[in-house]
Parts: structure tokens; sequence; C-alpha cells
């Protein structure tokens, strides 16, 4: 395992969220950034493997978009492992295990149920052991580079949890540690018991239609040098404006399958029509809606990465177009102003979050 350059990480929080380009990618159009306090550089576009790989396509299509990824320098891969009950991250340990470890950045997550037993989930130090190896089994690797909490453990006294995360570090099957989705009194307890550096990672929703991790979770965050990987920037595909109001879902399409598409009553014919409004000022600013969506998202300091999923390689190489695009303050405010009062904003409770802190 690469050794965890302590002189590196305090560097880093002097450079946090700059950009960087790994030697030998040079050439390359993807751009990278720090990832928090580590020595991780970070594609600025991601590949996720939520909906898409944990059942929705099929392994063919995994591969290539994996592979696309790779060529078009994505080096983060995301997964968890509740995706498919391991088939997403099987999936990649097949894939990106016939490429050399350093060339990709490996994230995956525990929380949510791997069986029926009643205690098997959550975040106990006995969990966070056992679902690391089963998850390094299945990725075929002997580490992660990022292993993060998916949801906080309310349930379980947080000084057990954060030794649990401090234990798979010291043995060198984790090299730094993150979270998905906590609220701002959880971090401040993880942070305060785990110190600064333990984490280095914060994975919430956000896109341009979802801002409410800017009000408390970036500011919070920034202060302890934790970069945020962000999931859903597109909205599902929503903010790629295939989606028309009072119009058939499009064969093919995320919310046309069955296994990729819960979400789409979430998206009412108000939030379509908004979206529509955005056509034009891509189209103004010589960009498709998609990289514009991702620039957005990448307009803050404070994300490293905007987690993508992609179930074409077409996609993929679609997506990757958005590292470096910058965003002028004048199509900012056009933005803001074609979506009105549609964006959350407010703080807002995710799916599968509690509130709330044991203590020993």
């Amino acid at each position: 395992m690469p050794p965890r350059d302590g002189q590196a990480r305090r560097h880093a929080k002097d450079v946090l969220c700059q950009r960087h380009i790994p030697f030998g990618l040079k050439d390359q159009h993807m751009r990278y950034r720090q990832l928090g306090s580590s020595t991780l550089q970070i594609s600025e576009i991601s590949l996720g493997s939520w909906l898409t790989f944990s059942g929705g396509v099929d392994f063919h299509r995994t591969r290539a978009c994996t592979e696309t990824a790779l060529d078009v320098g994505i080096n983060f891969f995301d997964t968890a492992n509740a995706y498919g009950y391991g088939i997403a991250e099987s999936a990649w340990g097949e894939i990106l295990s016939e490429h050399p470890r350093e060339k990709y950045v490996l994230a995956t997550k525990l929380f949510a149920p791997m069986s029926k037993e009643p205690d098997d989930w959550g975040l106990t130090a006995q969990q966070i052991r056992k679902q690391l190896e089963a998850s390094l089994q299945r990725l075929r690797t002997d580490y992660v580079d990022v292993y993060q909490a998916h949801r906080f453990d309310t349930r379980v006294p947080i000084e057990e949890t954060i030794e649990g995360f401090q234990s798979v570090v010291e043995q060198g099957k984790a090299r730094y540690i993150g979270f998905s989705e906590w609220t701002p009194e959880q971090i401040r307890a993880g942070t305060e018991i785990g110190g600064d550096e333990l984490f280095v990672a914060s994975q919430p929703q956000y896109s341009m239609l979802w801002r409410a991790p800017e009000t408390e979770v970036f500011p919070l965050c920034q202060a302890r040098a934790i970069s945020q990987i962000v999931w859903s920037p597109l909205a599902q595909g929503v903010l790629t404006g295939k989606y028309r109001p009072a119009q058939r879902i499009p064969p093919g399409s995320r919310f046309a399958s069955k296994t990729m598409g819960g979400s789409k009553d979430r998206y009412t014919d108000d939030v379509l029509k908004a979206v529509q409004r955005l056509a034009p000022i891509a189209e103004d600013a010589g960009m498709d809606m998609s990289t514009m969506a991702l620039a957005w998202v990448l307009r803050r300091p404070e994300v490293a990465s905007a987690i993508t999923g992609a179930s074409r390689p077409e996609q993929v190489e679609a997506n990757a177009r958005a590292a470096g695009v910058s965003l002028s303050a004048d199509l900012l405010a056009r933005i803001d102003t074609a979506l009105g009062s549609v964006p959350v904003t407010e703080p807002r409770l995710a799916v599968g979050a509690a509130e709330g802190v044991l203590h020993r």
C-alpha cells in the first residue's frame, strides 16, 4: 500500500481544491484536484456505479464504460457494497484488476444491510472490518483508497465507529476515510474524535437543482480540509434536458428502465419546464446542457469531483469534456434566473439519513 505521507497531507491543506495534473496525463483534457488533506489527486469527473453497474446495464457495457473512463483520464471510481449487493464491486474487481493498481483511485462504502441478519449492517467496528474484507475480495485488491460511511449510524457510539475506521487505516486496508450525507452535528462529532486528518471526503447530493449542502456542509468541511465528491450532479439525467414536460419518457433512458427509473416521480413538470429554460443558455455558451451542469458543480472550489453514471461509453466521453470548463458570472446569473425557485436550497436530511449522535 502506498505510504500516507504526513508532510504531503499537511501541505495539501494549503492547496486544498487547487487543480493538479498527475504525471503522464498532461496531454489529456481531464483536470485533477486534491482530495481533502490526502495525497490523492482525483479527476474532476469521476465514474460511479450506483444504478448502472449494479444491474442496470450488462457486464459488457460496464466494461466498455469503465475502459472508456480510463482512456479519457478519469482515475476516480466510486462504488459501494450495497450496489447490487456486491454486483458493482465484483464487476469492477474483474475489470480494474486488469490495470496497474496505481493508475486508479478506488472508493467504496458500507452501511446498508448485506444479508437478512437483523444486525448485519451499520457502522460498528465489527461491521467496518467485516464489510471491508468482503469488499476487498470482490474488488480484487489489497486496499481501497477511500472507505466511506454511506450514512451515519445513530445506534452506535461515534467513538466505536471512529475506532473501527482508524483500525482499517492502521492495517493498511484503507488509505483514507470519507462519509456520505452526514449532518453538520455528525461531521463535527466525527472530526472532534478522529481528528481533522481522518476524513478527506464528504459525498453529498449536489446539482443545479439540489443545493442543500452549500449553506452548512460545504463551509464546515472546507474548514476541516474535507473535499466534496458529489453524487447526482446531473440529477439522474434530468439536467441533460432529455426529459420534457408532458412528453413520453425517451426509450432507452434511465427513467424508462425498471431497475434505474425509481426516482422519476421526484421531477415534476414544473422542474422539467425550468430545466428546458436552460437549453438556450447552454446553446449560447456553445456547450451542451450536461457540460454546463457539470461545470456548474465544479465551479465550487470545495468540490473535488463530480460522480457521474453512464450506461454507454459515449456518455462517459461527453461527461469528461466538462473538466476544466469555466462558467462566466453572467452565465451563472442566467442559470439562476431560468431556474427561479425550483432548486432546493435549504438544508435537507438525505434519504436513509437520521439526525443525532450517540456517545459512550
